[in-house]
């Protein structure tokens, strides 16, 4: 990408007008209220590729900052569970993850609530190439790799019910993204279930064999933005202000895929082939969580407790954020 049409890509993704906006009765109430606090708090990750490009463009600093407030600090996680610990205790504000780590968050007892949702990157079950796995049901026994809590937890789960298994029929092994690359590649487990772009590069550079992947229809699921309790009942307008950037965003990323990759493998220094692929096959679609979305995780809440892997039940519904009206 040139230093022009990087220009123009940039001003084009910072200044989509309106588009995949939330409802207008966010905006209203964004525009109408002018308690802010001094400085808003993000949690992200670097494989969330719509916050890499929040924070080069500077949206939330430039929109925020006409409702008051002063600056914003990025804080980097490695991934979901961790980054839902820091936003429940108010280390930060606003962050975006996958399926599962709120349901651990809420067990937990968090100060947290659901805010918006995206459908989730792509998550597969990988092998070596010339492992002997060939279906689901083959990892009894063997030894599986994921973040504990991530949604590449759920993925898992999920997938070996729809098998006729259980987690205790399975080793696991709860690594995060880099230990497991690491743990893959060295055949210390037999099967790694993760998301993209991790996916997508072992793929491509480990050669890694895809065993299943989110595509099908019983591993579907989606991502959802979280904030901090006391920070969206205090703050509604700045929070409702930062889900309308991202919308506008995430509606300019699914309508520009191929310069998105270009700017994310720059900006990341990762590989462009496989960042061009996992953003070929992602979904791009925003807005407030409907029925569907809390009952499928009320549904993943009571598996997760039937199965042992949280202590207690959970109802998700009673802390989705309510946008409040004028």
């Amino acid at each position: 990408m040139t230093g022009h049409s990087r220009r123009q890509f940039l001003g084009a993704a910072a200044s989509v007008a309106g588009a995949a906006s939330f409802p207008a009765i966010l905006s209203g109430n964004a525009r109408a209220s002018t308690k802010a606090p001094k400085e808003f708090k993000i949690g992200w990750q670097k494989g969330s590729a719509v916050l890499v490009l929040a924070k080069h463009n500077q949206v939330f600093e430039k929109r925020l900052k006409s409702l008051g407030v002063e600056s914003v600090k990025w804080v980097e996680f490695q991934f979901g569970p961790p980054l839902l610990e820091g936003l429940g205790l108010g280390a930060v504000d606003i962050g975006a993850v996958g399926d599962t780590p709120p349901i651990f968050a809420q067990v937990a007892g968090a100060k947290l609530v659901y805010a918006a949702t995206t459908p989730a990157s792509q998550n597969a079950i990988l092998v070596p190439k010339d492992s002997p796995i060939k279906t689901v049901a083959d990892l009894k026994g063997k030894r599986v790799a994921f973040g504990k809590g991530s949604s590449s937890h759920n993925v898992t789960v999920r997938a070996l019910a729809h098998a006729g298994l259980t987690p205790k029929d399975v080793t696991e092994i709860f690594l995060a993204p880099a230990d497991a690359t690491a743990a893959f590649n060295s055949g210390r487990v037999d099967a790694w279930t993760v998301w993209d772009p991790y996916y997508a590069i072992a793929e491509q550079k480990y050669n890694a064999r895809v065993l299943i992947d989110t595509k099908a229809d019983h591993l579907k699921s989606h991502s959802y933005w979280l904030a901090n309790r006391t920070f969206a009942e205090s703050y509604p307008a700045v929070l409702a202000a930062a889900l309308e950037e991202v919308g506008k965003l995430v509606a300019w990323a699914g309508d520009n895929r191929k310069e998105f990759a270009e700017f994310y493998a720059k900006e990341t220094g990762v590989e462009l082939e496989p960042i061009r692929a996992a953003f070929q096959r992602a979904e791009y679609a925003w807005g407030p969580l409907t029925d569907a979305h809390i009952k499928s995780q009320q549904e993943l809440a009571t598996t997760f407790h039937e199965l042992g892997i949280v202590p207690k039940k959970v109802d998700p519904s009673e802390i989705v954020w309510k946008a409040p009206t004028q």
